[in-house]
């Protein structure tokens, strides 16, 4: 019998935004990894089941060690969001050299259809997201993306905005934009989407500040075609109204 490695999307944290199949692959596991505060977030579906958790920077760490308990039990790695959107997706599979083990990937609600949803409809166009961290990104390579979307006029998802160690990045990356863009562009700051905590605020960028932004946060900036109506952003899909 083959061994079963779930890689799950839990969604942005609330137990009521994961899917069906999510919360029924947490129930057949025996074997729950994932970051510590992830764990958290699914406490009470977890149970008596077998716990591997780490802290930051634990990645390798978490998926090795699921794969080898694999070989043994029925195991879930989790991830906030999807596991294919800078989740343990990939890197399970790159770690993965057994052939007897099957990975089955569950998809979850992303953060930026999280953030979408809250403060209306603003990826109904082509859309991008860039993450500005750059732990494994070099910070050039970075702004060539900003600057390759701007031009391309994608409504632009911005994860891992702002950082202690990178408190610069996202205005850097607002004034690339800003050779792209109107000023009347609008743009939302939604920190904790669908959790605990949430709050958001509508700028432009004639007016956007990035004092309340940090790592909780998405930052969305419309395309040239994006509008604010009734205080919800929406991005025409270019029906004729």
């Amino acid at each position: 019998m083959m061994n079963k490695l779930y890689v799950i999307g839990i969604g942005p944290g609330g137990l009521e935004h994961m899917t069906i199949k999510a919360r029924h692959a947490i129930e057949d596991s025996d074997v729950i990894v994932g970051y510590t505060k992830y764990i958290d977030f699914i406490r009470a579906l977890i149970g008596n089941k077998i716990i591997f958790s780490t802290g930051m920077m634990g990645e390798e760490e978490r998926c090795r060690e699921a794969l080898k308990l694999c070989k043994e039990k029925t195991v879930s790695v989790i991830s906030t969001g999807d596991a294919g959107i800078y989740g343990m997706a990939g890197l399970i599979l790159e770690l993965k050299e057994d052939d007897d083990i099957e990975v089955e990937i569950i998809p979850g609600v992303t953060a930026a259809t999280a953030a979408a949803s809250i403060i209306g409809a603003p990826l109904m166009h082509d859309n991008c997201i860039i993450s500005l961290s750059d732990l494994m990104t070099p910070y050039d390579l970075i702004k060539r993306r900003v600057e390759l979307a701007a031009d391309g006029d994608f409504v632009i998802s911005m994860y891992n905005p702002k950082s202690k160690g990178r408190t610069d990045y996202l205005m850097e990356s607002i004034n690339i934009i800003r050779k792209y863009r109107k000023g009347s562009t609008p743009i939302a700051v939604v920190k904790n989407a669908l959790r605990e905590g949430q709050k958001y605020s509508l700028f432009t960028l004639d007016t956007f500040r990035d004092e309340e932004v940090d790592m909780l946060s998405i930052v969305i900036i419309g395309n040239s075609q994006s509008y604010i109506k009734n205080n919800r952003f929406i991005t025409p899909r270019g029906y004729r109204l």
